[in-house]
């Protein structure tokens, strides 16, 4: 009688998932590392057409009354 491919199909499955973990944990350490996006760079103005600019306005002058 032939042994069953149990051992086999274990190894296998054993093989698949230390390598999935290896990916997960290499792409955890890159996301880790990777520089963050500065918060001012992803801030946006708009100008009085309704145009975006990365400037912010010109403070207007306060009328007194």
């Amino acid at each position: 009688m032939a042994k069953s491919g149990n051992s086999f199909q274990k190894k296998q499955l054993a093989d698949q998932n230390r390598k999935r973990q290896k990916e997960k944990f290499e792409k955890k350490l890159e996301k880790k590392n990777k520089p963050t996006e500065n918060w001012e760079d992803m801030i946006m103005y708009v100008d009085e057409n309704g145009n975006f600019t990365k400037t912010p306005p010109a403070p207007k002058p306060v009328e007194s009354e």
